[in-house]
């Protein structure tokens, strides 16, 4: 009893030592049913839509196979060249890529993760001697005082290579797509449908989780008790078991009538309603991945997509909204990149005219800017992005 202020003292002093959050049954009731969205940083968006997501594969493919496959033209404001280093130094880059390989990669790290970089390698001539296309994950943008690059570093484990960017010609060429809320990096069109890869893959694990462990049969046979039976003997048990294995299981016993005995009912089974929902679900989510990378829904396969008239209108939409704006931006960048190694004022670009899906589109504008007898010769070949012939009179529209 003399001691007992002892006892409660410590008593209060384990309440008072005692380290826990006032609010933590709350936050762990709310959290409970929160959703689990997957990692935001680059790898993970490339495995879960890329590598894991056929909708995204298939959209990235489809626009880096056609903006690379695109034929490229050099020129200047006099003429179009046929020959040229720098065209030949595109066309051959380096001993393992063509111009099509080198190109794909490029669009495939843009579009994956907004940032694409190209290594010009030191040659002898003031024009580098190869191309390489870098991972965009493996490269670290060091930023100066004035915010502007200095220098990139490409990590590969534990080592570091530093590019230091030089005034006059850098030797990395970084293109990124446009990002309000980051001044070094772009933003991707994954990044965009993250939530809409997460949807169509999780569908589709619940479709397969569905198939592994809680598929419904086609039916189930059902046996009502008579009077006083609690159920089937072992034997009956075991003969209806051999017979259904042995009469009506694989591919030649399929359509056989099911002869059943007293007291055996069949009882059909199939999805409940909202068990087909998912597959809605999983078509919506595709249209939102293919939205976000400009791909018409109709190119992939996506079932429930009418905004085209037909297949043909899709495919020239597809390379008048999302192809030509990409490889336009790209190749310019990279040609004035390559021109600042060379001293010269060239421009890169894909030439139009040799675009098949926009071959009636372009026959409709020559014969636009040919019928234009207002405008001379110079002005026509402006509208039409050729360069300008020296020799040709500028009073002479229609030579």
């Amino acid at each position: 009893m003399v001691f007992d202020f002892l006892r409660r003292d410590r008593e209060a002093a384990a309440e008072t030592e005692a380290k826990a959050s006032a609010t933590g049954p709350l936050m762990a009731y709310a959290g409970s049913g929160r959703v689990a969205w997957s990692p935001r940083d680059g790898g993970s968006l490339t495995r879960s839509g890329f590598s894991g997501n056929p909708v995204g594969f298939r959209a990235v493919k489809l626009i880096a196979e056609a903006a690379a496959a695109l034929p490229l033209v050099l020129q200047d404001a006099e003429q179009r060249f046929f020959r040229h280093p720098l065209l030949s130094l595109v066309t051959a880059p380096n001993p393992a890529q063509g111009r099509a390989e080198l190109f794909e990669a490029l669009y495939g790290h843009l579009l994956l993760s907004g940032d694409a970089y190209v290594e010009a390698v030191p040659g002898a001539a003031r024009l580098p001697a190869e191309l390489h296309v870098l991972r965009s994950d493996r490269m670290r943008l060091v930023p100066g005082p004035d915010g502007w690059p200095v220098a990139y570093d490409y990590m590969v484990d534990a080592r570091r290579h530093r590019f230091e960017v030089r005034e006059r010609a850098s030797p990395i060429c970084h293109i990124k797509a446009f990002h309000p809320q980051d001044d070094h990096y772009g933003l991707s069109p994954v990044q965009a449908a993250a939530q809409a890869v997460d949807v169509h893959n999780s569908a589709s694990r619940w479709s397969k989780s569905l198939l592994d462990n809680a598929a419904r049969p086609s039916g189930a046979i059902v046996w009502t008790a008579g009077d006083g039976q609690g159920g089937m003997a072992a034997d009956q048990f075991q003969r209806l078991r051999e017979e259904m294995e042995l009469l009506h299981q694989g591919a030649r016993n399929a359509g056989r009538p099911m002869l059943l005995e007293g007291g055996l009912d069949w009882k059909p089974m199939g999805f409940s309603p909202s068990d087909m929902e998912f597959q809605k679900t999983k078509e919506a989510a595709a249209r939102e991945i293919a939205v976000a990378f400009g791909v018409p829904p109709m190119l992939l396969g996506i079932p429930g997509e009418a905004t085209f008239a037909n297949y043909q209108e899709a495919h020239r939409a597809f390379y008048r909204l999302t192809v030509l704006p990409l490889a336009t931006r790209v190749t310019a960048a990279v040609g004035r990149w390559l021109a600042s190694h060379l001293g010269e004022e060239v421009a890169l670009m894909p030439d139009l005219d040799q675009v098949p899906a926009l071959a009636a589109e372009r026959d409709a504008q020559w014969a636009r800017v040919a019928g234009a007898e207002f405008l001379t010769a110079a002005e026509k070949r402006r509208m039409l992005g050729l360069p300008e012939l020296q020799d040709v009179p500028e009073g002479n529209a229609g030579e």
